[in-house]
């Protein structure tokens, strides 16, 4: 029988995190989300029955005081799931204010550090043998114009991937990332409906031609998370279709 974890995931009030925590929720785990918007988390937590907490990854104080909290009620952290992060702010090389990158940098690399450590410390000092997945992102390794802040952002959460897989195996935590291509979300289904010719031009990269489905990606974060993959660390699962092919 499968053992019950306490699994947290940032970013957890909607999208590709409400995705995870639900596929998580499905397998028999004790899952909180994480999410900075307190009315987002908390309605989202009621209707997937899960525990919430509110939470900015780009707070120390606040990862400390909500790690304490998930602690106290539930027991150590045995899954981390960082999938918080900034999308939405791009920009050519020529044209991104070094302000835009700063605030990109600030929680899409220092944000996930800082979750990876805290959570780290205290599975080291509690023992457990855990599992930490980062929401990585194709771009870190194929450029798209105008993406360049948030792609490097991601490339550079897969070289703390591997930076942290190497340090925690000695505690016997492995750390892996799932790199996504498009993925179609609700506000990309709504702004680029099937048929689209934007939707199309997406498509027509992908060999699969299709776009992910948070389903495709949440399944890969279980997956990585899970015994299956127990001789798996340092690594970033593209789930994007075959695009990386092309």
């Amino acid at each position: 029988m499968k053992r019950t974890r306490t699994v947290l995931v940032t970013g957890g009030a909607g999208g590709i995190g409400r995705a995870v925590a639900a596929a998580f929720t499905a397998a028999g785990d004790t899952v909180v989300i994480a999410d900075r918007d307190a009315q987002r988390v908390g309605e989202t937590a009621e209707a997937l029955g899960v525990h919430s907490r509110v939470l900015d990854i780009t707070d120390a104080a606040s990862v400390k005081r909500e790690l304490d909290s998930v602690q106290a009620e539930l027991g150590p952290v045995e899954v981390l799931v960082n999938n918080a992060g900034l999308l939405t702010v791009h920009g050519a090389l020529l044209d991104l204010p070094g302000d835009d990158l700063d605030t990109i940098l600030r929680t899409n690399v220092v944000g996930t550090f800082r979750m990876t450590q805290q959570v780290a410390r205290r599975m080291v000092d509690a023992g457990v043998a855990g599992a930490i997945v980062n929401i990585s992102s194709i771009g870190g390794r194929q450029p798209t114009p105008g993406m360049g802040g948030y792609e490097s952002s991601k490339a550079a959460v897969d070289a703390l991937t591997r930076w942290a897989a190497i340090e925690l195996a000695e505690h016997g935590i492995r750390v892996n990332a799932v790199a996504p291509g498009p993925v179609l979300t609700e506000m990309i289904a709504v702004g680029m409906p099937e048929g689209s010719p934007q939707r199309q031009a997406w498509e027509g990269r992908i060999p699969l031609r299709r776009l992910a489905a948070m389903d495709d990606v949440a399944a890969a974060a279980v997956f990585l998370a899970g015994d299956t993959a127990a001789h798996i660390t340092g690594i970033s699962l593209p789930v994007d279709g075959g695009q990386l092919l092309t």
